[in-house]
């Protein structure tokens, strides 16, 4: 797993999400990515819990009328219970939220009310309560737009935190009528959910139970609220609206299946043992007392985490002993070593979960990571070959393009180096370094040949970036 620091969306990153449906494709990706890093939105990746979630969402997103591949979900490090759309086809989901629910189908009634306002255009139509909201500011709007219109959850994160702080501070009238805008949208998200989950065959039983705690949750801060500036419409009318469709659902009472119950709690421990105090995680939330397979993986990164090496093996090799094709299991294993100063003997852990999941671009990028930190030539060419086997796969994970620099370099390949660190730099937010490796890439390969297109495009790219930051 990996992530990197985390402090609540302003208004530059709302202002990315309305550019990138002007500029399209990779830049826009690029642009919407590095505003949304700069803004301090950190992102986690994980080969196991993006799995888990895909094997949720596909079958959501076919039967809303979405395709699949088109739309991302992200995993974003926050504690707060909050998932929302922004910059497209983005789905972002709170660590929080994850950890904080009972059931699949719980997580899969939140992604099915996201998927509700991707299909019903609700991001792109967002300029039709922009316009509504008179007599507010451009930051008004906007952070109105990125902290609280586009999915602020219970009222208890930073952002939600923030865009209530605005509100507060003179801009009531036209933010009331944003938001009035934002209650019909979600109304229409929560009965497009309900749809969805229809012709899924899903019950709808687990969004009702989530909506159930975000009401706890808004109990806490109710008396400061006012009614009429929230992010969502009031949570007991939602509660109220959901479990009349579950009564009436052919589908309520289907039951999750054994074995997705395992994966979330799989998934639930991995999340805790990565993001909780590694002491609580070991003393609270999974005592030596519990034997069961979540609890000893939670204890194994708990135990990483604190640089205690032989208890994570010791967990670890039990789960590896019961599930030698784990994949996964393996994976943690290697990264136990790999953090311990042991690059050699984690190899070996990383080529067996990449032989198990050959088609994975996380597992096959950790595995390159490896490579690349012992080095030698014939290690090196390997990495190069899971690097672009990785980047083909998916084509805009900055490690990956890090990584290709790194291993080119070492080999020698200077331009194809830049061309690697050029694409790196572009989508971490910095085009005039991407520019810079692009005139150097330019430079080392023939006029008209693939890799002079390719730095071209790169410097095409950071020129519309610099540009629509110039007019920003």
């Amino acid at each position: 797993m990996s992530g990197s620091g985390n402090r609540p969306l302003a208004s530059r990153f709302a202002r990315s999400l309305m550019l990138g449906l002007v500029l399209g494709g990779a830049a826009a990706w690029a642009l919407f990515a590095s505003s949304a890093r700069a803004q301090g939105l950190s992102l986690v990746r994980d080969s196991e819990i993006e799995t888990t979630i895909r094997g949720w969402s596909d079958p959501i997103l076919a039967a809303a009328g979405l395709d699949p591949a088109g739309v991302r979900i992200l995993l974003v490090n926050n504690p707060g219970l909050n998932a929302f759309v922004a910059g497209g086809q983005n789905i972002f989901l709170h660590t929080g939220l994850l950890m904080a629910t009972e059931s699949p189908g719980q997580a899969i009634g939140v992604i099915a009310h996201e998927a509700g306002h991707i299909s019903g255009g609700h991001l792109a139509r967002s300029g039709e309560g922009i316009r509504a909201a008179e007599n507010t500011s451009l930051i008004a709007t906007l952070l109105g737009i990125g902290a609280i219109a586009l999915g602020a959850g219970a009222g208890v994160d930073k952002a939600g935190t923030a865009g209530a702080a605005l509100i507060a501070g003179g801009q009531t009238v036209g933010l009331r009528r944003l938001l009035a805008y934002t209650r019909t949208q979600e109304r229409a998200a929560d009965q497009a959910a309900l749809d969805t989950l229809d012709r899924a065959q899903q019950s709808a039983r687990g969004l009702l139970e989530f909506l159930r705690t975000l009401e706890d949750q808004e109990l806490l801060v109710s008396e400061r609220q006012d009614p009429y500036v929230r992010s969502h419409p009031l949570t007991a009318d939602r509660i109220a609206f959901i479990a009349n469709a579950v009564a009436h659902s052919p589908w309520s009472d289907v039951p999750d299946p054994p074995e997705e119950l395992r994966r979330h709690a799989r998934m639930r421990a991995k999340l805790i043992g990565f993001l909780e105090r590694p002491r609580r995680v070991l003393r609270v939330r999974f005592p030596p007392e519990d034997e069961s397979l979540p609890a000893r993986y939670a204890r194994a990164v708990a135990h990483m985490r604190l640089a205690d090496l032989d208890a994570a093996l010791g967990e670890i090799d039990i789960l590896i002993g019961e599930h030698p094709d784990d994949p996964w299991f393996a994976e943690l294993k290697g990264q136990i070593l790999f953090e311990h100063g042991r690059a050699g003997d984690a190899l070996p852990h990383y080529r067996q979960a990449a032989r198990l999941l050959p088609e994975d671009a996380l597992i096959l990028a950790s595995l390159a990571r490896v490579q690349v930190e012992i080095g030698g030539e014939a290690l090196l060419r390997e990495a190069v070959g899971n690097l672009e086997a990785a980047r083909r796969r998916e084509r805009d994970d900055p490690t990956t393009w890090r990584l290709l620099a790194a291993a080119h370099h070492a080999l020698g390949e200077g331009g194809l180096s830049a061309l690697a660190a050029g694409e790196y730099a572009l989508l971490t937010g910095r085009p005039d370094e991407a520019a810079r490796h692009a005139e150097r890439a330019e430079r080392a390969f023939p006029e008209g040949s693939p890799e002079w297109f390719q730095a071209r495009d790169i410097a095409t790219q950071a020129e519309r970036i610099q540009e629509l930051r110039a007019r920003g």
